[in-house]
């Protein structure tokens, strides 16, 4: 026994060691990832933004047990400019200990991702947001979006508010070729009878809790991630509608606010985990269904349009069934588009530890793209050199 203490810890030893001297050369799919202090990233739910030839990765701060799944910390950054070797920055955004304040300690923080707006030179921070709940129990009834505005890349960010988007809008005319409008059986006699009745659930698949939240609170908005397109407009893509739909949310100029076009999505899919790139001129998306912390099959989507019609390409794993079951046990976070090579994108997934939130897992592999489909194959260890194939 003691021989073998010994041997861990001059093996967790020589990986701080190496970690300092920035001498990670591969990815290691699922096993521990130690940053320039030799400590295990903490960054889960996370996005990556590029600027100025370094990688930054923003996540959710995790704490040991079950209830560091709460927000107890807040938004974790990290740098790198080569993506294996991770420097520590901070805490980009804290939670705060006012207890007047929507981030207060305790809320639920998920999936934060940045953004750079080159005309007014901010970097623009948007995330999932659930209020902290009256239990101190997790409570996912807020549904909002949230954003949060810095002058630097790892920040600090500065809190501005959130967000339950397009209240009392309808989607853009003609960019809603993914969903019906909306079933026009509903009259408002029967929305209202079932809204003061509070049995919106049996509808919820067929528009229904469209109708409610577009008359009532604005538009629900829970997993979510950002895209910037080629022409500079952004987009907050999010799980809406009791996740059952996935809406597509235009940006206004400066990334703070909502232009009002907006779009709803595989209606009645149940996506979660949204995880969208460009290649070829063609937009290609990421998701699993809605299972909570466990695992499943991830599912891949590509359109001609930002806002649809999206195509299903399926399960994007190949390998053994519980490989195409579970998704190699991980849930997409992100794309990354590797800087300085032609059509190099890395997939991203978080393989939760929901027991102990802290010992969360990370998911990097090379996306392959094979007659027409994306693919995802499990690799113990690899590097970029797999892109110059």
């Amino acid at each position: 026994m003691e021989k073998f203490i010994a041997i861990a810890v001059m093996a967790f030893a020589a990986g701080i060691l190496s970690a300092a001297a920035g001498e990670f050369k591969s990815f290691k799919p699922g096993q521990i990832m130690p940053d320039n202090n030799g400590v295990h990233i903490n960054a889960h739910g996370g996005g990556f933004l590029h600027k100025d030839g370094v990688y930054y990765w923003f996540g959710e701060h995790k704490t040991e047990g079950a209830g560091g799944n709460l927000a107890n910390v807040g938004v974790h950054c990290y740098s790198s400019t080569d993506l294996y070797n991770w420097k520590d920055e901070g805490i980009a955004l804290a939670v705060s200990d006012d207890e007047s304040s929507e981030i207060v300690k305790g809320c639920i923080l998920e999936r934060p991702k940045v953004i750079y707006n080159a005309k007014t030179g901010k970097y623009v921070m948007w995330f999932h947001l659930e209020f902290r709940s009256a239990d101190g129990k997790p409570n996912y009834t807020t549904a909002r979006c949230a954003l949060a505005v810095a002058d630097k890349p790892a920040g600090p960010y500065a809190y501005v508010g959130s967000f339950r988007p397009q209240k009392g809008r309808m989607p853009t005319d003609g960019e809603v070729a993914d969903c019906a409008s909306i079933d026009k059986s509903f009259d408002d006699a029967q929305i209202d009878k079932v809204l003061a009745n509070n049995n919106y659930k049996m509808l919820k698949g067929r528009g229904f809790a469209f109708v409610r939240d577009m008359r009532g609170k604005g538009q629900m908005a829970r997993d979510m991630t950002l895209f910037v397109d080629d022409d500079a407009k952004a987009y907050l893509i999010c799980s809406s509608e009791e996740n059952a739909t996935l809406q597509i949310h235009e940006l206004t100029d400066d990334y703070q606010n909502f232009t009002g076009r907006f779009a709803r999505v595989r209606c009645s899919d149940w996506n979660e985990a949204p995880a969208v790139f460009k290649k070829g001129g063609k937009y290609y998306l990421f998701a699993s269904f809605c299972t909570g912390w466990a695992p499943n099959s991830a599912r891949s989507y590509v359109s001609d349009s930002i806002y649809g019609p999206w195509k299903s390409l399926g399960n994007p794993v190949e390998g053994t069934p519980e490989q195409m079951r579970t998704t190699f046990g991980g849930q997409s976070t992100y794309v990354i588009p590797v800087a300085g090579k032609k059509d190099a994108f890395i997939f991203v997934a978080d393989s939760w530890r929901p027991k102990n939130a802290i010992d969360g897992r990370y998911i990097f592999l090379p996306v392959e793209f094979e007659d027409g489909r994306l693919v995802l194959r499990w690799r113990d260890e690899w590097d970029l050199s797999f892109f110059d194939k």
